[in-house]
């Protein structure tokens, strides 16, 4: 007489973790890389301002320096913008210069009446010319008051590190039309992370209107020129957009791998995508975990890691405990990224910066080394939880793989 073999009986959810570990071994998941943080010396506002848009640029040699600019900000709106600061340490970040004011990059009364104020900056070595090149956005206010975004424009300035001089806010010239006809209004590179090729070109993430009557972003990633002066537009691939909300925008790109990533915020998520040039890319996807859950990131950035050998996203989301953070933007994660599936491998995910009641979505990234990147923060809207009051803070982490 033969017994029967008690089958277990398998969850729904069960079935799922094992097709995912079964698909991700046959196409040779992505090894964890281990990684180690260390906060560095944080950077305080004032009374009247806040220190916002916060990002660093590394500058190597015999004396390296480490310069980070800030968006001089009102604490009674998140746009009110003002002047750029700079703040440079010759140590590693562990101690910083008082933040000074860029007089070339001041918010200025045009003859028309607006005012026009530089933001939204990202500033990285350029190692061919060995300057420093910053790009991102204006602010167009009228009358002082009155937010246009239809004026916005590319901006950028350089830095020359051998004598710490600035050159004035210039704009990238953009060509009237996109590939599909439409015009293109209100082009910007505001909170986007470039990628610079051996050659000099620059790779810049772009987003514009195509209707000025519908506030709807398409992103792109523009072929520009860089001499060392002027930034020169060439060419685009690739255009992205959705009809939802308003759009994609704020895009990013990293190469990894011999290959090109491009991350890009939309109202009620956030999408990937991946290339072989730099502009030519995929049919985009909403970002997920490996186990096929939705990340939970919206309305707010998210950018490159790429050290250790490994692939890695910066992002806040939903589902931390986190309902009373304005869209979820604290705290700030990382996770690594399957670069073949383009997915955010959950066991990886840790806190950068924990939530402290203020918002954590608008940061930025300094590679330093393959082995070695930065990641800067100024915290944003105090204003409106419990440390209403309190100074805010520019923070630093400094990621190494283990």
């Amino acid at each position: 007489m033969t017994s029967a073999i008690a089958v277990p009986t398998i969850s729904p959810s069960m079935k799922r973790s094992i097709l995912m570990f079964l698909c991700a071994c046959a196409v040779g998941a992505a090894e964890p890389v281990a990684l180690q943080f260390e906060n560095l010396q944080s950077i305080d506002g004032s009374a009247k301002w806040d220190w916002w848009q916060v990002r660093t640029a590394f500058v190597p040699g015999k004396k390296p320096m480490w310069i980070t600019t800030m968006s001089e900000t009102g604490k009674g709106s998140s746009h009110d913008f003002h002047g750029i600061y700079q703040s440079v340490s010759r140590d590693g970040g562990r101690s910083w210069s008082k933040p000074s004011a860029i007089a070339s990059l001041k918010r200025t009364e045009q003859a028309d009446g607006y005012e026009v104020s530089p933001g939204d900056l990202w500033p990285t070595r350029h190692a061919k010319s060995g300057k420093v090149l910053t790009t991102g956005k204006t602010f167009n206010f009228a009358e002082g008051k009155r937010e246009n975004r239809l004026r916005e424009k590319v901006s950028y300035a350089v830095m020359n590190p051998n004598t710490g001089a600035w050159g004035p806010m210039r704009f990238l010239a953009m060509p009237a039309k996109d590939r599909s006809g439409a015009t293109i209004t209100g082009a910007n590179a505001g909170c986007t992370q470039r990628v610079d090729l051996p050659n000099g070109d620059i790779l810049l993430p772009v987003r514009y209107w195509r209707d000025p009557k519908k506030h709807n972003y398409t992103s792109v990633v523009a072929l520009c020129a860089f001499d060392g002066k002027t930034l020169t537009y060439k060419k685009h691939g690739s255009e992205h957009n959705i009809a939802q909300g308003r759009g994609l925008y704020e895009p990013s790109l990293t190469k990894f791998g011999g290959q090109y990533f491009l991350t890009m915020r939309a109202n009620h998520s956030a999408f990937v995508t991946r290339g072989e040039d730099g502009i030519h890319f995929e049919p985009i996807r909403e970002w997920k975990f490996d186990d096929g859950q939705v990340l939970g990131s919206y309305n707010t950035q998210q950018h490159w890691v790429t050290v250790g050998g490994g692939l890695f996203l910066v992002y806040t989301r939903k589902g931390a405990n986190n309902d009373h953070i304005m869209r979820h933007r604290a705290p700030l994660f990382i996770g690594q990224v399957d670069p073949k599936t383009l997915r955010v491998m959950r066991a990886t995910e840790r806190i950068l910066i924990p939530e402290n009641h203020a918002t954590l979505g608008n940061s930025g990234i300094c590679r330093i080394s393959d082995n070695e990147s930065w990641v800067t923060c100024g915290e944003g809207l105090i204003w409106l939880g419990k440390r209403k009051g309190q100074l805010n803070k520019v923070l630093f982490v400094k990621i190494t793989s283990k």
